[in-house]
């Protein structure tokens, strides 16, 4: 029962996340639900059991995500004044207090309840540390790539972020001192 609950949650969950995500205009409002959607698909990794992927699922995709978030917010004008639309105080407030109920019951029902088991015997590797094995020896080397890649991304993305920003500066300061030799 907890787990058809939970699935059913998650999974309207995810689709409202990835449905912001899709129709948003605002870069930063998309990626954050996207970060969000992300989170709850590893919550289906770990109803199913798989604990070692539903942590993966959060390592790897949302820390994929806030890398591009990262980036977002490096590449926008950050010197420019932006005026954002508040929504209905209520909904927001309606909206936390269920989600704060919700994650305080899915916390408590493993205390609550009397029949969970562990699926494992705790201290077994098994399944895990075979996994690892394979990933540190057979796939190190294009793991460090890929690491070597994303870092060589980062700084291209701030050296450029950079360049923009003093672009932006330049243009602002010329506006300042034409409206001063105007007046």
């Amino acid at each position: 029962m907890f787990e058809a609950i939970a699935f059913y949650l998650f999974a309207f969950l995810t689709i409202v996340m990835f449905y912001i995500t899709v129709t948003t205009s605002q870069a930063l409002y998309a990626l954050t639900a996207l970060a969000a959607g992300m989170i709850f698909i590893s919550a289906f990794f770990f109803i199913l059991g798989a604990d070692f992927l539903g942590a993966v699922q959060i390592v790897v995709y949302s820390g994929a995500v806030m890398a591009l978030y990262a980036f977002g917010m490096m590449f926008f004008d950050t010197t420019r004044d932006l005026k954002e639309k508040q929504g209905n105080k209520y909904v927001v407030v309606g909206l936390s207090t269920i989600a704060a109920v919700l994650v305080v019951l899915i916390f408590m029902a493993p205390i609550i309840s009397e029949n969970i088991t562990a699926l494992y015997p705790i201290g077994d590797g098994g399944n895990t540390q075979e996994i690892g094995m394979v990933l540190f020896t057979k796939y190190l080397v294009p793991f460090e790539v890929a690491a070597v890649m994303l870092l060589v991304a980062m700084i291209s993305g701030i050296v450029l972020a950079g360049k923009k920003m003093d672009e932006s500066l330049t243009l602002q300061s010329e506006e300042e001192i034409n409206e001063k030799a105007s007046k």
